[in-house]
């Protein structure tokens, strides 16, 4: 009875040992998880200028990242220069065109004070310009924001809010006749031959990856042209223009 008295002891001793090792291991790739994720968090500061990007299932994805890449980007020194931010109607993750889930940081009714908002597309823009909330929320939001940006069929939209009446636009390459039959309020330009137009603080774009062109375009307006450059070259927006192969 002595000697299993013993044995039950140090058995006992040994689960204890081992259950704390395996807590202090399971804390430390806690700590370890949450220092690799926070080096690349960028906090909100109320100090800086928000961006706002507009998203609804069926966005094109390029057009909300060619956004975020380029404002994100901090100055040649590190410091960050604006809050990036997400939007949808609900805090539910939107699914894009190209079938990537994005979880919105805020939602129409929390949304922080904007100094910009985009407004992306979607290749169907039907249900977007029936939805009074999406509607609603661009025209509220244009009271507030200094710039407010389209890309691609997001022209659509801003017709709908009727927000830039009178200013000149563009749409996606192909869409500028149906756009300006709709919404003729607007001054569409020839999409065949227009990227980029800016008139006050509305600008537009083709959309895709012409969104990088409205986004830079803004940046530099927002900064200057030494940042501009800056962010090109942090891009490699170079070596997509003059890539070569092997």
């Amino acid at each position: 009875m002595k000697y299993f008295t013993v044995a039950f002891v140090l058995f006992i001793s040994f689960l204890a040992c081992k259950n704390e090792k395996d807590d202090i291991s399971k804390i430390e790739v806690t700590e370890q998880k949450k220092d690799t994720l926070t080096t690349h968090l960028k906090p909100f500061k109320k100090e800086l200028p928000t961006i706002g990007l507009l998203m609804y299932n069926g966005v094109l994805q390029s057009e909300v990242i060619a956004t975020s890449d380029v404002f994100a980007k901090p100055t040649e020194s590190g410091e960050q220069l604006f809050n990036v931010i997400t939007i949808a109607e609900t805090d539910l993750p939107i699914v894009t065109e190209e079938g990537i889930k994005i979880v919105p940081d805020y939602t129409f009714d929390n949304c922080p004070k904007l100094k910009a908002l985009f407004v992306p597309s979607a290749y169907d823009m039907y249900s977007q310009i029936h939805n009074t909330a999406i509607v609603d929320f661009i025209r509220e939001k244009n009271k507030e924001a200094q710039y407010v940006v389209s890309n691609c069929g997001g022209a659509q939209l801003i017709g709908k809010s009727g927000i830039a009446d009178g200013h000149e636009i563009v749409t996606w390459i192909g869409g500028g006749k149906q756009l300006q039959e709709d919404y003729p309020e607007l001054l569409v330009q020839d999409d065949s031959l227009v990227t980029f137009v800016r008139d006050g603080k509305f600008s537009s774009s083709n959309g895709n990856l012409a969104s990088y062109i409205s986004a830079l375009e803004l940046l530099e307006r927002m900064t200057d042209t030494s940042h501009r450059k800056f962010v090109e070259s942090y891009l490699y927006l170079d070596r997509l223009k003059n890539w070569k192969d092997k």
